[in-house]
Parts: structure tokens; sequence; C-alpha cells
């Protein structure tokens, strides 16, 4: 089972913890484990390119990746926007296998 936790402050992304294998194909083939990933990375590029967002991730080991987001004035429509991007891929893929992946979503 894959574990997806997003965390939101006033509606702006600010981490994200994404822990665990969805075991629905052979290593290096599961299209679930593809899925995830891509999303993960695709928001983790897009938001460490942007100037006046810093981004502080690790992938410690296979089947782990988190990063945490901060960002300077001016910058909370960018952090919408990609929370709404991962966050809508990601329930997306939950949607298509529940059993293999879980989705948690905080917002304070």
């Amino acid at each position: 089972m894959i574990e997806i936790s997003i965390h939101f402050e006033d509606g702006l992304l600010r981490s994200c913890f994404i822990e665990g294998h969805a075991k629905a194909g052979p290593r290096g083939k599961d299209i679930i484990c593809a899925a995830v990933s891509v999303l993960a990375r695709t928001a983790w590029q897009v938001l460490s390119a942007r100037k006046g967002v810093t981004v502080l991730g690790k992938a410690v080991k296979r089947g782990e990746f988190s990063f945490e987001v901060t960002a300077c004035k001016g910058e909370e429509p960018f952090l919408a926007g990609v929370g709404a991007f991962l966050t809508e891929g990601l329930e997306s893929v939950v949607r298509d296998y529940p059993k293999n992946c879980r989705v948690v979503i905080t917002n304070v």
C-alpha cells in the first residue's frame, strides 16, 4: 500500500510525504507506483525551478519520498496551483486503485 499525506496551510501546498509500494506489478513495472512517482517528481521539479520557492526533500530509500515547501510573498497562487495539480492527480490514482494507495489531505 502506498500511503500519501499532503499538507496545506491556508490552501497552499506545504508538504508531501509518500511511503510504501502498491505491489500491483513486478518491481520497476508497477503502473501505480509509476503514476505516483511521476506526479510527485513533477510537482517537485516545478516547485524547485521556481524563483521565490524553496523545496527541501529527501528520498532516503526506495519507496519513500517527501518534500516541504516555503515561498516568498506573492507566490501563493503558484503554490495553490501546484497543490491542486498534485492533489487531483494523486486522488485520481487512488480512485482507480483504492486497494493499492491511499491519500490523506490536511488543511489548516
